[in-house]
């Protein structure tokens, strides 16, 4: 009979997370539930998998609304009938169109209605009325104006308790910038809707037994069936797996030639290698749609940084996806795909500034506006903001409300209704406020994206998911990252200008000539960088300043040491120490001077964490990599981190490791994997900071005038 509940993704309205409404629905002996929150399909998938995992069954469905009036409710029957609802609700979001007052026929959603807009006897035969339970004298006044088998019990659940009330009514003055004493009864729900137990609802209906029975024979015909996994994913690039994987090789063999020559066996036996993985595990796909996007970028002379883990394979650096050689800097491959790895692995693409959204829509109308959508982020109430939107609602001057929040302790000063203020700012901390978009995450979907969700759209006209990266992993979604920064419209630029000016063609993009070069080397090694990419900072010129830094490698490694984790450790002091006098270096056990004797036995990149774990303790590489994702907080898995723990401790006694030197080794693995940089990541950017370099060393005037105009850096023009 719960055909109409609320999680906090009811934005402004709901105050029950996901998993606190499937709580007190199991706490209250509820067996089926309906989640319809209003005009958004956020939580859909985690309100699923928690009744899964309870023993509810879950129903899905849209409370719609147009301007903060309820229209109608849609119950999905089944999967069609949540893509119908989707559908719908996408088609006006995306064209701004107010939702209309009476619904579609929809073949299989059913809908009800608060209030008739038509007469009772034209109502379809998914088409209901819902009578709340204060309603039912006005049925019982007129019996014979509305037909039984149209109506149902109606009990919609917003909140559990009277503090959840409160709460609701604080979100409602916030949503409509007013006090909450000048709230009207049409701003906010009524206490009714509070989370009855089904003994209560009965006992509400008690004259008309007969809804409550209606209502659960709508819910009973509902179900929903989603599982995770990569199926949700496009699944050929092509249109045949076979063909996809034999385009891949094709592209990486060639590709290995340009990069190599024809010679390099080691080259070619690791392309086939990471091949044959990337074939076992489905990602042929993912590899050539990233290749396609690169393509378009080049046809159109856009410039790409090819970052993140991606930029440990080979074959991605064959596919000019990255300019980063893995060979070079011993990059691990199981860093990026391995057969362990629960999460998707995802390519993170720098575009310049004013080429990325052009790529974007590129994606979107290559792959299918059905199917193709950016990520949403959800921006959540947090920290001082919320004493600030909470004290606005009761009436709280500016004067009080900084004083609440600068001076927190002197509960003296504060205003007596500071510590109302300061309960219900804790209740809603971490409360979705908005739904905003991500950075550049892009899904393309097998089936249309509205089998999952509804679309929004933003601001710049793109569409997105109502779900955020977080939730697509829990799916299995492949992430596309399509990112955009000022670094690379300051090279684009620069190198435009020097052909303008001194009619020159510069190969930005011949790296291992630059690395090479003399002034090059010199600048970096002074610590004059102003303007280039990444090193511009005063604390990271005084590094490469104090390191006398003059070549890639090295460069890599301050990239990584720079970062806060590893400064604030006391590792970034250490570093420097030995950079200068590595004869003195006492290397902890042998594994240590063999594999980070490039950076004297001291752990700087998650790469080493897998190195050492690997070398040291004999885990596989990929059991490696999933030991350095769960003590990073990437993923909870107290099972697996247990299993591998065990394997650790059991494998350093069989290689007659001391208890003590065991230990001490498993201490600084626990305590660096947590601030670690992936090594990709650096030598992505350390590769950008080269060519920056280079442009400023040999165009100074042209570069300049470049990151002027581009704006962006660390510093103002």
């Amino acid at each position: 009979m719960y055909l109409n509940a609320h999680s906090y993704y009811s934005l402004r309205w709901g105050t029950l997370s996901p998993q606190q409404l499937v709580a007190a629905a199991r706490a209250r002996g509820v067996t089926t539930l309906a989640l319809t929150d209003i005009n958004n399909t956020s939580a859909s998938f985690a309100f699923v998998q928690c009744c899964v995992a309870h023993g509810i069954r879950p129903v899905l469905g849209i409370e719609f609304r147009r301007d903060h009036q309820l229209l109608y409710i849609g119950l999905a029957k089944n999967n069609e009938g949540f893509f119908q609802l989707n559908r719908f609700l996408t088609e006006h979001s995306l064209a701004e169109r107010p939702l209309p007052v009476m619904a579609p026929p929809f073949e299989d959603a059913y809908i009800i209605y608060p209030r008739l807009p038509k007469p009772v006897e034209h109502l379809s035969p998914n088409e209901y009325l819902g009578i709340r339970p204060e309603d039912l004298n006005t049925l019982l006044a007129a019996p014979r104006r509305f037909p039984a088998d149209r109506l149902v019990a109606w009990s919609p659940i917003t909140f559990v308790d009277k503090t959840g009330y409160h709460t609701h009514r604080i979100l409602r003055a916030i949503d409509r910038n007013t006090l909450i004493t000048k709230l009207t009864a049409a701003d906010i729900a009524p206490l009714s809707e509070m989370f009855h137990s089904p003994d209560q609802l009965r006992q509400h209906y008690r004259v008309r037994p007969d809804l409550v029975r209606n209502a659960e024979r709508l819910l009973a015909s509902c179900s929903i069936e989603w599982s995770a996994g990569p199926q949700h994913n496009r699944q050929t690039f092509s249109g045949s797996e076979q063909d996809d994987f034999e385009l891949l090789e094709k592209l990486a063999h060639n590709g290995c030639k340009i990069r190599y020559g024809e010679r390099d066996h080691a080259a070619r036996q690791r392309v086939a290698l990471e091949l044959q993985v990337i074939r076992k595990l489905g990602f042929c796909c993912y590899f050539l749609i990233t290749w396609d996007i690169i393509r378009y970028a080049k046809e159109m002379n856009y410039a790409h940084v090819g970052r993140g883990s991606g930029a440990n394979s080979i074959v991605a650096y064959c596919l000019h996806i990255t300019d980063v050689e893995p060979i070079e800097l011993a990059l691990y491959f199981e860093r990026f795909i391995n057969q362990f790895r629960t999460s998707p692995p995802d390519f993170d693409i720098d575009f310049a500034w004013d080429e990325r959204d052009d790529v974007i829509d590129y994606i979107l109308k290559r792959y299918g506006t059905q199917y193709t959508a950016l990520l949403a982020t959800y921006s959540t109430f947090r920290g001082k903001s919320i004493v600030r939107e909470v004290g606005k609602t009761f009436g709280l001057p500016k004067a009080d409300l900084d004083l609440i929040i600068e001076q927190p302790e002197a509960l003296q000063q504060h205003h007596g209704l500071a510590q109302q203020v300061l309960r219900y700012g804790q209740r809603l901390e971490g409360f979705p406020n908005y739904l905003s978009i991500h950075a550049g995450g892009i899904l393309i979907s097998q089936r249309p994206i509205n089998y999952f969700t509804a679309l929004r759209r933003m601001p710049k006209g793109f569409p997105i998911v109502h779900f955020d990266m977080y939730a697509a992993e829990e799916w299995g979604f492949h992430k596309y990252d399509v990112l955009s920064q000022r670094g690379l419209g300051h090279i684009k630029a620069a190198v435009a200008l020097v052909a303008h000016n001194q009619r020159r063609t510069v190969n930005i993009h011949d790296l291992a000539r630059i690395k090479r070069d003399s002034a090059v080397r010199q600048l970096l090694r002074s610590g004059r960088c102003m303007g280039c990419f990444y090193i511009e900072s005063p604390a990271m010129r005084g590094l490469l300043h104090k390191l006398r830094c003059d070549n890639y490698v090295h460069l890599v490694a301050a990239s990584s040491i720079i970062r806060p984790g590893v400064a604030q450790s006391g590792m970034m002091r250490e570093y420097i120490k030995r950079f200068h006098d590595p004869s003195q270096v006492i290397y902890l056990h042998q594994v240590f001077e063999e594999q980070l004797h490039e950076t004297f036995g001291i752990m700087v990149y998650q790469e080493d964490v897998m190195k050492v774990v690997h070398h040291f303790a004999g885990l596989e590489l990929d059991e490696s990599d999933v030991l350095r994702r769960i003590m990073s907080g990437k993923r909870s898995s107290s099972e697996q981190f247990a299993r591998l723990r065990t394997k650790y401790f059991t494998n350093c006694r069989e290689r007659g490791y001391s208890e003590q030197l065991t230990q001490e080794v498993w201490r600084q693995i626990e305590s660096f994997s947590g601030y670690s940089f992936c090594k990709a990541h650096s030598a992505s950017f350390a590769a950008e900071s080269f060519q920056s370099l280079y442009l400023r060393a040999h165009y100074p005037r042209e570069f300049m005038v470049a990151v002027i105009n581009n704006f962006g850096g660390f510093y103002a023009t």
